[in-house]
């Protein structure tokens, strides 16, 4: 029988108490400290976590995995994930551990791994410590016993630290005094350090989803369902709307007519503004296979190169170093400057899109409004089996008929949830909703 797949496309993701329950979480984490041991300078592991219930259980396992090989670790409580990552490197860590599933519901969780120098972990190291996990016999000679065993300690003040580092990122010349946004923090990691950064900086604040319960991270609030940040927007009569998810690395936009800000155009905007201020590094940018065309074509004008990487930040981020690009995203919200940051940072990414509002002395809605998207319909849909796409019979016959009628396809699995993402886009096809009806029915009759 084939074992299931534990590491997605952003660490282990899965049900709280199933997939991502205590044994797990000690074992994998006895199997991270056996990793990284190997190379250690300073003995210390970060873990950080989001408001989720499930957290406290997992946070627990986790240390206990970690100091039974040995590691000493540093628990920080909920913070965002572009925040362990800083914090990882900041002080000096051989590791960071984020516990968190994102922008998934209070009953999932998951485990994200940063390496010394706040990076997210490539594929080949996943798979050594998936086999280290495995490997039971391992796993208990390498328990330390006396002296040996490693020690935690909670620290509650590494706050500040973010909140400088983030800061710094904001021009200088620059303040958010007169300027009204509405931020919601989908009752997650971001609700106390987001709040704080943006009122610091001069920014009158109305604050959303800052009451964190344990339950109610991304529930009808957040990146996730904007529509109650662009109520509040009209309301309040603020500048700009700014929704985080649970986890705070990834921002939607609502601009100041309570419209949702297209991802693609957000990172167009950004593009061309790095480009002005002489910061965009080599004239390119990467993005994902799921952004619309419109923004290669609109970017391309401006001679800024478009790079395409698979689904997930972090392999938007392995793109850019390789291309020693500074700047790239996914139209989810996920926005890597890497000048700052090693991984996407919804806090970051908001500042730099006020920079540039202000800068642009336009309306949001004029500002983040730079090209048309082409048409395009994205379904998730759930399923109860992920066969390998390429062994569906008919899918390559599918796919060759919508090219044939000028629309690109995109089909993939989710890799955090048991869903198949369907994306479909045409710069002149005037029937996509008819189209995704008959793909919809395909995928429902093969991978139910």
């Amino acid at each position: 029988m084939k074992k299931e797949k534990l590491f997605g496309t952003d660490g282990v993701r899965g049900k709280a108490g199933k997939k991502v329950d205590a044994y797990s979480a000690l074992k994998l984490a006895m199997a991270t400290g056996i990793y990284f041991s190997d190379n250690k300078k300073t003995n210390k592991i970060l873990v950080g976590k989001d408001t989720r219930r499930s957290g406290y259980m997992i946070e627990n396992a986790i240390v206990s995995g970690l100091t039974a090989v040995g590691f000493n670790v540093i628990q920080i409580g909920p913070m965002p994930t572009p925040a362990v990552a800083f914090l990882t490197e900041d002080m000096r860590c051989d590791a960071g551990i984020m516990i968190s599933a994102s922008h998934n519901p209070y009953y999932d969780n998951g485990i994200k791994f940063f390496d010394s120098r706040g990076n997210k972990l490539n594929k080949e190291i996943e798979e050594k410590i998936e086999n280290i996990r495995m490997n039971t016999e391992l796993l208990i000679n390498s328990q330390k016993v006396e002296k040996e065993i490693g020690k935690s300690k909670r620290i509650d003040d590494v706050i500040g630290r973010y909140i400088v580092h983030i800061k710094n990122s904001f021009p200088k010349s620059m303040t958010l005094s007169n300027i009204r946004i509405v931020v919601d923090c989908a009752n997650g990691a971001g609700y106390k350090v987001a709040p704080t950064i943006f009122s610091e900086l001069g920014a009158e604040v109305i604050v959303l989803g800052n009451e964190p319960n344990g339950f109610n991270i991304n529930d009808n609030c957040g990146a996730m369902h904007p529509e109650n940040l662009a109520k509040a927007v009209i309301t309040y009569r603020a500048d700009l709307g700014i929704a985080l998810d649970g986890d705070a690395d990834r921002v939607v936009i609502v601009d100041e007519k309570g419209e949702k800000v297209d991802g693609d155009k957000l990172i167009g905007a950004l593009a061309l503004y790095l480009k002005k201020e002489g910061k965009l590094k080599n004239n390119g940018i990467v993005v994902t296979k799921m952004s619309n065309y419109a923004l290669d074509e609109f970017l391309e004008k401006h001679s800024i190169k478009v790079l395409r990487s698979d689904v997930g930040d972090k392999n938007v981020v392995e793109l850019m170093q390789k291309n020693d690009f500074n700047f790239g995203g996914e139209d989810s919200g996920h926005i890597i400057f890497s000048d700052f940051a090693k991984t996407g940072d919804g806090i970051l990414s908001a500042l730099q899109t006020l920079a540039y509002i202000i800068d642009s002395n336009q309306k949001a809605s004029q500002a983040l409004n730079p090209f048309e998207i082409y048409p395009n319909i994205k379904v998730n849909l759930e399923i109860s089996e992920k066969k390998p796409l390429e062994k569906i019979k008919g899918l390559k016959e599918l796919i060759t008929s919508l090219e044939k009628k000028n629309i690109k396809p995109l089909f993939r699995y989710s890799g955090t949830e048991n869903k198949i993402r369907l994306y479909i886009q045409s710069k002149s096809a005037s029937n996509l909703e008819e189209e995704m009806e008959k793909i919809v029915k395909f995928f429902k009759k093969e991978l139910f």
